[in-house]
């Protein structure tokens, strides 16, 4: 079974056209949606204007080299990059995983193995960005983003409630104290009173309709889904 979804958009910046069309040919015959650019200036233009599930990026570009694109994605995102080039040598490699590429395949290559070494980034990602998001009933709250959903509409939460939800998910049935939570949240010189808690519990409970978050008299709160 393939992982591609309907959805999966691929960006290839590789300046020697035959190999970015005969990769962007045998990616999309496999299901993926690619878009290509033939130099580094190019490459984040496109990357900036549209939504990308992956990158295969080239070391040798014109206008700005792969190092250069590599860093000004890793600036606002952190999708999966794979680095496809002809340098081999032990620098190139260092450098492309200091500035974060997430693999590096060196030409020339099978496109099977290509294909293989996509699905497993994919996977590793989508894992990731799962675990930054929490759906329950017709809730959805991204962490990362700071957003919030329920019934499909954009809920209005502040990122001290968001925060707070989220630590009380990653200690589910596990009672925290409200001196717990501002340690948590809040640094020591900026600290509220302890009784900002339960306004942030009210408000998230008010705005989300939750019935998750258990109030445990003398102590604090938990979150028992339910």
């Amino acid at each position: 079974m393939r992982l591609v979804k309907v959805s999966t958009k691929i960006l290839i910046i590789e300046d020697e056209i035959d190999i970015r069309e005969g990769i962007s040919e045998f990616l999309s015959e496999v299901g993926y949606e690619v878009t290509q650019a033939g130099d580094g200036q190019e490459g984040i233009d496109l990357f900036k204007k549209n939504k990308f599930d992956l990158v295969l990026l080239d070391i040798m570009l014109p206008k700005i080299n792969g190092f250069g694109v590599l860093n000004q994605i890793r600036e606002i995102s952190n999708v999966p990059v794979i680095m496809l080039t002809a340098m081999n040598d032990d620098y190139s490699q260092i450098m492309s995983f200091n500035s974060e590429a997430d693999d590096y395949i060196t030409k020339p290559f099978s496109v099977i193995i290509l294909q293989k070494r996509i699905e497993a980034l994919l996977r590793r990602s989508q894992k990731t960005e799962n675990t930054n998001k929490w759906i329950y009933k017709d809730i959805e709250v991204d962490f990362l983003g700071f957003s919030a959903k329920k019934g499909g509409e954009f809920v209005d939460l502040k990122p001290k409630e968001i925060k707070l939800l989220e630590l009380l998910i990653k200690h589910k049935k596990q009672v925290l104290t409200r001196t717990q939570m501002l340690d948590n949240l809040w640094d020591i010189d900026e600290a509220p009173a302890d009784r900002v808690i339960d306004v942030y519990i009210k408000n998230l409970r008010k705005k989300l309709s939750l019935d998750c978050i258990i109030t445990v008299k003398g102590i604090g709160y938990k979150f028992e889904e339910r």
